[in-house]
């Protein structure tokens, strides 16, 4: 019965979702599959798709806080997670929370600030705390990050190390509507939308932060037959013997994959996983671990057709 309630909660959020992101079905399942595990995701997809508008409504619909931090070649990792001010009157340093310490952080444009800046939220990514001067400052309880990138302009730009891609649990591509979707795009603005005033989409919040933490503990409950955990595994190491991409996945990628199967099953009402939804949610928690050779690139290959090619020749468990 806890499954199927959870289930119907994680479907109502996708049809919120849906009143103001038209079409990105399945950008708005792996949103939730996010959340739902506590892990975080890169929204990649050119200006104008919606990627920041999905996040803020995001927050909204499962009742947390929200900040987006607008990431530039000039910031410094100080702006994102605070310092230590010294108080004349009491003597003493205190603590000046950054934007980070927040439910749900919009990281815009994560690639625009330096390494330095990137590298300060490893920690809060991974241990879900930072340290300052020696304290360690506990994240939020719902503490997730979703970063943007765009995919067609690299000027000013920093790669994101390799370290701190590998913390994120799902890179989802934002694309393009189509015709009648963008169409109804434009209906919806004619009908008084503004993405700017979430109110005028009656957007209603279905959850707190109570019931989102009871939602992420029934997904752990559920179960992973032995032979579909083998088949992750074998998915996961697959990747590191493909001639064609010189660094697979990691060991954290076959835990991430699991959960994230597991939060699919979730979603679809069952309280096991099963192989297809291991190769439902296989390509946003691989593409963006996989670096691929520069032959590979020269022809334009992608991670995404890799990633296929493998799950057509792993034999699936019955």
């Amino acid at each position: 019965m806890e499954i199927q309630k959870t289930s119907r909660s994680a479907r109502a959020i996708i049809d919120e979702l849906a009143k103001v992101i038209v079409g990105q079905k399945q950008a708005l399942e792996q949103m939730v599959v996010a959340v739902l595990t506590a892990g975080h995701a890169i929204l990649e997809g050119v200006p104008g798709t919606g990627k920041t508008l999905l996040a803020r409504v995001l927050s909204k619909i499962v009742g947390v806080s929200f900040k987006r931090i607008q990431f530039t070649p000039d910031l410094m990792p100080s702006d994102i997670i605070g310092v230590n001010i010294y108080d004349s009157d009491n003597r003493r340093f205190s603590f000046h929370p950054g934007p980070l310490f927040s439910d749900i952080i919009l990281a815009d444009e994560i690639n625009r600030a330096p390494a330095k800046t990137q590298s300060a939220l490893l920690e809060a990514m991974q241990e879900k705390q930072v340290s300052i001067d020696g304290q360690t400052h506990p994240m939020a309880r719902i503490f997730t990050v979703f970063a943007t990138q765009n995919p067609v302009e690299f000027e000013g730009t920093y790669p994101l190390p390799e370290a701190q891609v590998d913390r994120f649990m799902l890179k989802i591509n934002v694309d393009y509507p189509d015709l009648e979707q963008e169409q109804t795009i434009l209906d919806l603005v004619e009908g008084g939308f503004d993405s700017a005033n979430l109110e005028t989409a009656d957007i209603k919040p279905l959850l707190n932060a109570d019931q989102l933490v009871q939602m992420r503990e029934t997904v752990r409950r559920v179960q992973v037959d032995t032979a579909v955990r083998h088949y992750i595994t074998e998915i996961v190491r697959q990747t590191r013997m493909m001639p064609q991409i010189s660094l697979g996945a990691s060991p954290r990628a076959a835990v991430m994959l699991l959960l994230a199967s597991k939060a699919k099953a979730l979603i679809e009402g069952r309280d096991f996983a099963t192989p297809d939804d291991v190769k439902a949610i296989a390509t946003p928690v691989l593409r963006h671990r996989m670096v691929l050779i520069p032959e590979a690139e020269v022809e334009d290959k992608t991670a995404d057709q890799f990633i296929e090619q493998l799950l057509l020749n792993i034999e699936v468990p019955r």
